[in-house]
This record gives structure tokens, sequence and C-alpha cells, in this order.
């Protein structure tokens, strides 16, 4: 009889380093994070470009990217815009992989990632949301971002609106893809 050696992946180990926006790793907090909500998908970057620009991003800004991936928006604010910004992410991966970008681009200074939970998290320093997330965590966020945003803060989805209780105040199509705006 043949034995099959089947590779498991061991995630406890990831769950216990976080690499900081220097490059450098060290322990993480034990935060009992659960699982995602939603399988990660980029933001493809013609889509990431116009979310900033229907924002109206400046140097002035800081942007929170929640669900942030790779990291490439709260990036692209810093490189393009000179804004601060702000990653979010349930996924330690996601983290080491935008803390890689931010360093490869060279906006470290500009640019933090936090593995955490984005229905917990503070994002009151926020002026700029984005979000790629389904619709019904868009609606179950509703709460959380009236209440910690201040007036004139700006929140842009991709492809997935907030429901019938709060519609967009702009919407745009960007090569097949739709872009939601909110103040």
């Amino acid at each position: 009889m043949r034995r099959r050696i089947v590779p498991v992946l061991i995630l406890s180990f990831l769950a216990f380093v976080v690499v900081t926006p220097g490059g450098a790793q060290q322990p993480a907090q034990s935060q009992g994070l659960r699982s995602p909500d939603v399988v990660y998908v980029p933001t493809p970057h013609e889509v990431v470009d116009a979310m900033l620009k229907l924002a109206k991003v400046t140097s002035k800004d800081v942007v929170y990217d929640l669900g942030c991936g790779d990291g490439r928006i709260p990036i692209a604010a810093a490189k393009t815009y000179g804004a601060r910004g702000v990653g979010i992410d349930i996924d330690p991966e996601r983290i080491r992989e935008a803390n890689a970008n931010a360093k490869e681009a060279g906006v470290t200074d500009k640019v933090k990632f936090i593995n955490g939970d984005l229905f917990t998290a503070d994002i009151s320093e926020a002026t700029v949301v984005t979000l790629y997330l389904l619709p019904s965590l868009n609606e179950k966020l509703i709460p959380k971002l009236k209440s910690e945003l201040k007036p004139g803060a700006r929140i842009v989805s991709h492809q997935f609106d907030m429901g019938a209780g709060w519609p967009p105040d702009e919407t745009q199509q960007i090569n097949g893809r739709t872009i939601y705006l909110w103040r």
C-alpha cells in the first residue's frame, strides 16, 4: 500500500507575525480575529484611480481602505496624491503583501496596514473610506460609517452600493465596473 503525503499549511505561525511598514517582523498581539467575510479579489488599477478621483483625494486626506487586500488603494492615494493611507484587513497574509508593496512603492512613511477587523477598527480619522465588499457587508457598515466619520468624509465603493436605504450621491462606470460615492 502506498502512502500519500498531503501538504498541510500551518496557519498558526501566520497569526503570530506581523510585518511592520519598515519590513521588520514582530510578534502580533493575539487579536482572535475571525475568518474573512469575502474572498480577496483585487480592484483593477484603473478602478483604483477612478475611485480616488471620484473622492477628490488630496494631500490633506486620510484614506482608509476597509478590506485593503494588497494595499493598492492606500498606496495609490499616497503615491499619486500625497495622502496618508491606512489599510485594514483581517488576513495577515494580505497585510504582509501590502507592507511589501508599500516598501516597493516608496510610501512606507505615508501608509500603514493593520491586521484587524474592519467592523471593530477605529476609522474616525478617515476623510475618505474605500470599500470593495459585498452589499450585505456594506449595509452592515452603515451605522459605523455614519457614527464614526466626520461631516464631509467621502465613501467610495467598488461594484456594490449600500442598499435602498442609503442611495449614492454619485455613480460612475469604469470599463464595465460601477463605483459609488457617498458624502
